[in-house]
């Protein structure tokens, strides 16, 4: 009886369907990859589309079309390639605009695997892999994004050469033996630029010099007349005048650029009405936009454009009762970002939206 029942039981266990494990699911059928390089592309198609499958192409505006144009006609609909340096990024923009699905690619996924050493092979490899599905689209923004983050980059690293400029000139001062940066924390605020302004016309009186700073320093005239007795050399008068006169250029490069992004943000849509909705007052602790902070309101156009007062999020004190560790962690990591990071939050922001139209569109 007891091996009776047995055998029922194992016959009434289903039988397990054989897998073919040497088969792989084919996700992108119409796809291409493209390997960059500085002064060539090399690109492959699947060998049934054309006689020539692996081609390649120059790296000139004319031959990016020309790579385009032969991708849509052997019916191509996704493209793989790595991010090497920036020179994906007209390769980007132009396949971008033919209509096709760019995947770029982190080149850190595909290196592992040896054995591809020519050109020819690792277009061929990426080709294989985004066929399968193997491949992660790294997250792109759209135009109106990256055109404000080029803008704040390039604004970032205009500050970042200001900034050179003002400690050229402070070693250049040392050389000297003028010791104002004992008596003034920041050369390049007021009472320092007068003081070094009165220095390049030729004022040479420490108490004359002194005058020029503003009453609130802490550092009495004394002081202040003390540190400016120095010794004044020609050729170091004149560094101090070339790196002066870069100072004054890096700055009229940083306000042409804040005109521009201002310009760039106002056209973008509105997600409040500040007239509705309009922006609370200023979180308590929180100065003034100073230094090579923007001249312009920048709290408000981000408000208008994400409608998220960034700067609240920023100061916002995280409740001791909140169980949720990681998101007390992020708002304390929020307290300590720049305003660079506000403008991340676009990014973020259209991230969120793409993730959502994706998730609506496959629904």
């Amino acid at each position: 009886m007891m091996k009776k029942r047995k055998l029922a039981s194992k016959a009434e266990k289903p039988r397990r369907e054989k897998v073919d494990w040497k088969t792989l699911e084919i996700v992108h059928p119409d796809a291409a990859g493209i390997d960059i390089g500085g002064r060539e592309h090399w690109v492959a198609i699947s060998p049934d589309r054309d006689e020539d499958p692996v081609r390649r192409f120059d790296c000139f505006t004319a031959d990016l079309e020309q790579m385009a144009k032969w991708l849509v006609e052997k019916g191509v609909c996704s493209v793989a390639m790595q991010s090497t340096g920036v020179y994906w990024m007209p390769v980007y923009e132009v396949l971008e605009q033919s209509g096709l699905e760019v995947y770029l690619v982190n080149a850190r996924h595909t290196k592992n695997l040896p054995g591809r050493k020519s050109d020819v092979q690792e277009c061929q490899w990426l080709l294989k892999l985004h066929t399968f599905g193997l491949l992660n689209n790294s997250f792109q923004p759209t135009d109106e994004i990256r055109v404000a983050r080029t803008m704040w980059r390039h604004r970032s690293s205009l500050v970042a050469q200001a900034g050179g400029a003002i400690q050229r000139m402070q070693k250049t001062l040392t050389e000297m033996n003028v010791q104002i940066h004992n008596v003034l924390s920041d050369l390049s605020g007021v009472s320092g630029m007068a003081i070094l302004k009165a220095i390049l016309k030729g004022e040479r009186d420490p108490w004359q010099l002194a005058a020029f700073a503003n009453p609130a320093v802490k550092a009495s005239p004394a002081d202040i007349a003390k540190s400016l007795h120095g010794n004044w050399r020609e050729e170091l008068l004149l560094v101090l005048r070339h790196e002066m006169e870069l100072y004054q250029t890096y700055q009229d490069k940083i306000a042409e650029c804040d005109h521009q992004l201002r310009k760039h943000l106002q056209s973008l849509a509105s997600r409040v009405d500040l007239q509705a909705q309009p922006l609370g007052a200023r979180p308590k602790g929180k100065k003034a936009p100073r230094g090579n902070t923007p001249k312009f309101d920048l709290r408000s156009e981000l408000y208008r454009i994400t409608g998220i007062d960034w700067s609240g999020e920023r100061h916002r004190r995280p409740d001791r009762t909140d169980r949720d560790y990681r998101g007390r962690r992020r708002s304390k990591f929020l307290s300590q970002r720049t305003s660079l990071c506000q403008l991340a939050g676009l990014v973020s922001d259209e991230r969120t939206k793409r993730r959502q139209d994706t998730e609506s569109a496959h629904s």
